[in-house]
């Protein structure tokens, strides 16, 4: 049986902040590859800061009728012949939490993934926590890192995920605040009902919840031909098909309705969800995030973001 896909070794972390990695050659370097990530995409990031309500100054802004006149600001008025508003920026989340899954399924690659799942699920996280820590936002990393506010937040990640790497799997919702978001980053291979329970825990408390669904290419073509044997990688179990083409069309309609209900349940509560290929650039998923953080995506009417 020719082989498609294979268990990807797992990564190991950053020479450069560690200096201490013996196999250097063998293991990408993901806190570089984020900060590359990092580079193509930071034109177009413009952090979280916006208009609200908060204790910080934004700026000053025309006055236009029908706005509250307790708003004004008369001493910045009184240098011209304008009048001004004083705004506030809007306050964001009291922390965003980043979690990339470590299940076992995470590690698998086929010939046409570039990575594998794992090692573009960390340099997802470590890139957004590039991102996050120049605005200056407070990120964590449940089981592996307290909140935080600093500039090396995505070295401090990577240190503490090579000294600790959780074998655990979702995350637990008492880590989790009201009010605070979450990027979960994971091939969502779980029981949907489980999976369904949790992500509905976190709204239940207040989260705001954004997923990022990886896949490997072989996941959603099912290239597989002939005699094929098949490996759970969580259990182990094995299933062996005499001709695995035939359940080619099966298999696809399944794996569509899947990610099509966690979208659309993701959708109902108000979360988001961006699905991402490891054959695709990992500047894309970035992107999306960025929109999505940023308050550009929008939860559906009557639902709470």
């Amino acid at each position: 049986m020719a082989s498609i896909g294979r268990i990807a070794e797992a990564t190991q972390g950053d020479e450069a902040l560690l200096r201490a990695r013996q196999r250097a050659a063998l293991l990408p370097d993901l806190l570089v590859e984020a900060r590359r990530v990092v580079a193509t995409v930071t034109s177009g990031w413009h952090g979280r800061r916006r208009r609200g309500t908060g204790e910080n100054f934004w700026q000053f802004r025309p006055f236009v009728d029908g706005e509250p006149v307790s708003r004004i600001d008369w001493r910045r008025s009184a240098r011209d012949d304008n009048v001004y508003l004083r705004d506030r920026e809007w306050e964001a989340a009291q922390t965003v939490w980043l979690w990339a899954d470590p299940s076992p399924s995470m590690l698998y690659q086929s010939q046409a993934g570039l990575v594998s799942k794992e090692s573009r699920a960390l340099v997802l996280v470590l890139a957004l926590a590039e991102l996050l820590s120049r605005s200056g936002e407070r990120i964590g990393f449940p089981d592996v890192m307290d909140p935080i506010s600093a500039r090396n937040a995505a070295e401090r990640i990577a240190g503490a995920l090579v000294s600790h790497r959780p074998d655990t799997g979702f995350p637990a919702g008492e880590r989790f605040k009201r009010f605070s978001e979450v990027v979960l980053v994971s091939d969502f291979l779980d029981p949907m009902d489980e999976l369904v329970a949790r992500i509905d825990l976190l709204s239940r408390r207040g989260v705001r919840g954004h997923l990022v669904q990886i896949a490997d290419p072989a996941e959603v073509a099912f290239p597989y031909s002939g005699r094929t044997e098949f490996r759970d990688p969580e259990t182990g179990a094995k299933l062996t098909a005499g001709r695995a083409e035939t359940l080619r069309e099966e298999y696809r309609t399944l794996f569509d309705a899947r990610r099509t209900h966690l979208a659309e349940h993701c959708r109902h509560i108000g979360w988001s969800h961006v699905f991402h290929l490891t054959d695709r650039l990992a500047s894309e998923p970035l992107l999306a995030l960025h929109g999505r953080l940023s308050g550009q995506f929008q939860p559906p009417s009557g639902q709470r973001a």
